[in-house]
């Protein structure tokens, strides 16, 4: 098959779809990998890296999305790039269509066969191809929260880990899943107090053994979740259920209540966001004041460190952008995990939590494809 790994345009985003050892596996496998010009420079690896690996340089995403079949991204397609897309095309992603119905009726449109990393799963019920930004968004959300607290940018001045006779801040991790046990570790690390809330019993008890007491949780109820983001001088929203737009934990309401210059990160952003006031923001100015409250609220956390995330995304999506390669959409018969990746196929909604978070009907991509 001919893969193709266009340039990503969404704002600030530097990760590329494929790395020079990645299209050596692919080239090895019998497949020919075009290559946007300039795709991986913002990761570190030039074209010549690509060459070498076997990969054959195209000009422009033109080239790419009209020579290859299997186009290989990390963020969801914008407007100029679905409407590139045909129904002869598999689109490899993040697509995270539940809080964008205008992504959605383009890719509808399309026709294509629309994969999503986030909905993928496996066998422990986990979400493989999402656990390595989850990993690196969760840790990233840490550092941009010490940042916000700083007085010039907007916080309260309070630094996270406190110093010999001065407290440390205090950080509210809603959702003990990957991205919040991440958030948990970067801060416990850093010497804050960290409280994390979630409503999975046995998490709870896994977070208790790998912390060793190093970190408070709290069962998730109504109660617990205002007592603690009034306490807290950081929120940190980690919450995530599959293929659905996130549910609104912090309310418009709560920020008047909170201490002046506290900071909400949202990495639930990609879903919606789980603060009632968030609205996605950009790298280049990741922050807005509502209430006294400062949001970050940036929606491709990772792809400021492009070089880790790249490769970490890489080592994830290989093994399945290889069978997608060699089998095309039969690679969705042979593994029913990676067909939980399918939301959108011929025109159709093919994800039951997609099409409920969109108003549409689910239809089974068994049917639509027979």
């Amino acid at each position: 098959m001919r893969v193709g790994v266009p340039c990503e345009t969404k704002p600030g985003e530097h990760r590329v779809g494929l790395t020079p050892t990645a299209v050596r596996e692919y080239v090895a496998r019998g497949h020919e990998v075009l290559v946007e010009a300039g795709a991986g420079v913002g990761a570190g690896y030039p074209d010549e890296a690509y060459q070498r690996a076997g990969a054959r340089i195209v000009p422009d995403a033109a080239a790419v999305f009209g020579q290859a079949r299997l186009i290989v991204k990390v963020k969801e397609p914008q407007a100029e790039e679905w409407a590139r897309l045909t129904p002869d095309h598999i689109l490899f992603a993040y697509l995270h269509l539940a809080p964008d119905p205008e992504l959605a009726e383009g890719l509808l449109g399309s026709g294509c066969a629309a994969i999503a990393y986030e909905t993928v799963t496996d066998a422990a019920g986990g979400l493989p191809l999402l656990a390595p930004m989850s990993e690196v968004a969760g840790r990233i959300a840490v550092f941009s929260a010490g940042e916000t607290l700083l007085k010039h940018n907007g916080g309260m001045g309070l630094l996270l880990s406190g110093v010999p006779g001065v407290p440390p801040a205090r950080i509210c991790v809603l959702g003990g899943g990957v991205v919040g046990m991440n958030a948990a570790r970067m801060a416990a690390g850093l010497g804050a107090e960290v409280v994390v809330l979630e409503r999975s019993i046995p998490r709870m008890r896994a977070l208790d053994d790998l912390f060793q007491g190093r970190i408070l949780t709290r069962y998730s109820t109504l109660d617990a979740l205002e007592e603690e983001i009034l306490k807290a001088d950081v929120v940190i929203g980690a919450v995530l259920i599959a293929g659905a737009a996130a549910p609104k934990l912090v309310r418009r309401e709560h920020l008047s209540r909170m201490k002046p210059g506290a900071v909400l990160v949202d990495v639930s952003i990609d879903q919606g966001g789980c603060f009632e006031t968030s609205r996605p923001t950009t790298h280049a100015d990741p922050t807005y004041v509502i209430d006294g409250v400062v949001h970050y609220c940036v929606a491709n956390m990772p792809g400021a460190v492009p070089r880790t995330s790249s490769e970490a995304l890489v080592h994830a999506t290989l093994s399945a952008g290889l069978d997608l390669a060699d089998r095309g959409l039969d690679a969705l018969v042979r593994d029913r995990h990676l067909a939980k990746g399918l939301n959108v196929l011929k025109g159709e909604v093919t994800h039951p939590a997609v099409a409920g978070a969109l108003g549409k009907t689910f239809v089974d991509p068994f049917g639509v494809w027979a």
